[in-house]
Order: structure tokens, then sequence, then C-alpha cells
């Protein structure tokens, strides 16, 4: 295996462990119900405690990352998470938990912006949303594994030791970066000093200026706060609303995610076709970013069809999101240099998991005061048309930086 690629692999693996993790308690949930009463604005909170963290560190760490570099920044951040994530075994109240979800979404949202930095440190411009298509990939790996590992876990031994096992994983990966991961030297040079010293002296604030990541963050606003609502939502519907119990929900739920796990590969292979046939990476990203959002109204139907074809409906939905995701996070590395990739990175995921936070809370209250999911399905399922017609009215032409606009960037800090 290339070099290149092998580091792909190991960030996928990564954002498998991580997926794994955060889905560590949604499948859990009616285990924990046992001893820890939750409530559904309860388990909102729990998400939202999470994701607000998610949210801070995801641009505190993505600038972070382009301070301290992709190796030493990733392991510092997984290391982080794990010990979070193994910290939830050891609740016996609410209180508890909503502090290990706190600090588990803190260590988690630097994983993206890392991912960002090794594709635009190893890989080459026409093969890098093939590369983040792959990394993101990742997150179908440990969402399929989440459901039936930890049913298994679940039904011989205990829902703390699903936590303990979850965290003692991520250190092993820990171990495994520390021996494999080098910084491309090559790449470095390739990166102007010119562009260097720029990212290092462009504040968040001039970055957010740009019209082109207002809307990146806007749109990943939208399109996430559907995603966190079937990610963590999925197993609870399946508890509350078609009466699933823990073996019928390892059994159907890991169908989405294997879903979304083939449309993180083939949306980013997509766009890769397409610049290799000719199209402009205007043209090759908007294309494929636009018919994943025109494949997300489907879930609007869950509600209404027998409980086989909601599986495929949500499958659907699960491969056009994570499609779009893959995509949209391989923009930064088209568009700005690598001093600045963290950064901007950061700032789309920052806008996503504040999107997810923010409808978590909604989605809560509303079904605490009599809506019902079918609501909920109406909603999400036009969050990414929304976003799509930001980036394509208002984000202008996706291509790299003129070294006259970085300039002026630089000149504004």
């Amino acid at each position: 295996m290339e070099r290149k690629w092998y580091f792909v692999l190991l960030v996928a693996a990564a954002i498998a462990i991580s997926y794994f993790d955060r889905q560590t308690l949604p499948v859990a949930i009616a285990s924990i119900q046992h001893n820890i009463p939750v409530s559904n604005a309860q388990f909102s909170y729990l998400q939202t405690a999470f994701l607000l963290s998610y949210a801070a560190m995801y641009m505190v760490g993505g600038r972070l990352l382009d301070r301290l570099g992709t190796r030493r920044g990733f392991l510092l951040i997984m290391t982080w998470w794990s010990l979070a994530c193994a910290l939830h075994g050891l609740a016996a109240g609410l209180t508890l938990l909503l502090a290990a979800r706190f600090l588990l979404g803190g260590g988690e949202g630097g994983a993206f912006p890392a991912a960002s930095r090794v594709v635009a440190e190893w890989i080459p411009a026409h093969e890098r949303s093939t590369a983040m298509g792959l990394i993101n990939a990742g997150t179908a790996v440990g969402s399929v594994l989440a459901p039936p590992v930890i049913g298994y876990i679940l039904l011989h031994s205990g829902w703390r030791t699903v936590f303990v096992v979850a965290g003692a994983t991520g250190l092993a990966w820990v171990a495994w970066w520390t021996v494999a991961y080098r910084d491309n030297s090559a790449t470095m040079s390739i990166n102007t000093v010119e562009a260097r010293i720029a990212g290092v002296r462009v504040a968040w604030l001039d970055v957010i200026r740009q019209r082109n990541v207002q809307m990146f963050v806007f749109a990943k606003f939208m399109s996430d706060s559907a995603w966190y609502f079937l990610l963590f939502w999925l197993p609870k519907y399946l508890y509350d609303a078609r009466g699933f119990d823990v073996k019928q929900v390892s059994y159907y739920a890991w169908i989405p995610y294997a879903a979304s796990g083939v449309g993180s590969f083939l949306g980013g292979w997509f766009s890769s076709y397409l610049l290799r046939r000719g199209q402009t990476l205007n043209r090759a990203r908007k294309i494929a970013l636009g018919l994943c959002a025109a494949g997300m109204p489907v879930v609007m139907l869950v509600s209404v069809t027998p409980v086989k074809v909601a599986i495929l409906l949500f499958s659907i939905a699960f491969f056009c999101q994570q499609a779009w995701s893959g995509l949209i996070m391989t923009l930064p590395t088209d568009i700005f240099p690598l001093s600045l990739v963290g950064t901007v990175a950061g700032l789309i995921g920052f806008g996503g998991a504040i999107g997810g936070a923010i409808f978590g809370l909604v989605a809560g209250y509303l079904l605490e005061h009599g809506f019902t999911y079918a609501t909920l399905f109406v909603l999400v399922g036009s969050f990414h048309l929304i976003g799509f017609l930001a980036i394509v009215l208002f984000a202008g032409p996706i291509q790299p930086l003129r070294s006259t606009e970085l300039q002026a960037i630089e000149g504004d800090a």
C-alpha cells in the first residue's frame, strides 16, 4: 500500500472509533435507563452537551492543529476523547453522564480538522475527495459496528463495560498513530513561506469574513442539523415508535450506517471521476453535492411506511448525507493553503455541530409537547437542499485561492 493511502486508512480507523464512541450512549440508553432515568428532554440535553463542546473544539481544535501540526495534535485529542468515553462507565446519575458527554464531544471535535490536514498533506488535489470519502466511510464502520457489538456487550456484561471497551480501543489507536504517522515534509516545502506565514497571522475573524467560508459554515449548519438528529435519534425512534427491543435494534440499526459508508466512498469517488472526465473543480464538487441534497427528502416518508421500507429510506438518506459530508469537508483542501486548512475545516465543523445541538433541543422539545417523529422527519428532509442553494447562490466558484486573494486576507489581518 502506498504510504499516503496507509495514512488515509489510519485516519479512517480513528473516525470509525469516534463514531462508535458517540453511538455508545444512544444504543445503550434503554439499558442505562434501568439505573438512571432519562426522559426525552434529558436525552436531548445529553446530545446537546456533546455537540456544544464538539462545536467549540471543532473551531479551537482546527486552529490548534494548524499550530501544533497534525501528528501531535491528533495524538492529543484522541487520548482525550478515549478517556472521556471510558468515564461514562462511572456514572451513577445524569450529572456525570452530562459531564462525560461534554468531555467526549470536546475531544472528538478535532477529528475531522485533523483528517482534512492529513488529506491536504499527503493527497494530490485530483484524489482528495476520494481520500476524504474513504476517511468519512469510517463513520459508517463505527456506526455499523456499534449496534451489534454494543448489543452483544449489553446482553453478556452490562452497559458500563461498553464504555470501558470503547475507551480502551481509542487508546490502542493512539499507540498505532504514535508509531506510524509522520508529517509530509515534501508537502510542507511546496506550501510557500508566505502561505505559512499567512496561516499564522490570519485570525478566525478574518477567515470568517470570507463569503465562501460563511456559506460552507451555513450549509454544514443545515445538513448536520439533520445528520445528528438521524444519528442520535434513530435507535431511540426504533425503541419508541416501532417498539423494538435491544436485540431488534442490534439486528436492524446497522443497515443505514452501512449505507452511509457506501455513500461516503461513492460521493468522493464520483466527484474525482468528474474531475478526471474534464469537469472543473467547481462543477465536480457542486454536481456531486447537488445530487446528495436531492436524495435527502426521502426521509420525510419514514413515518408512513412499514418498518422494512422505513429502514430502506433511512439508508438512502444516510447514503446521501455522508456522501455530502465527505465532499463538504474536502472543500477547505480545495481552496485554502495547508496553513489554513485546519482553521477553515474547524469553522465548518463548528457550524455543523451547533446546528446539531440546536435542532437536538428542538427535537426533544417537540416530542415532549405532543409532536411526533413525522414532523421532525419533514424538517430534516429539507435541510440539505437549503444548504446546497446557499453554496450555489452565494459561495462563488470552488477553486484554489490565488496569491492576490491570500494576500488580501492577510492584509485584512
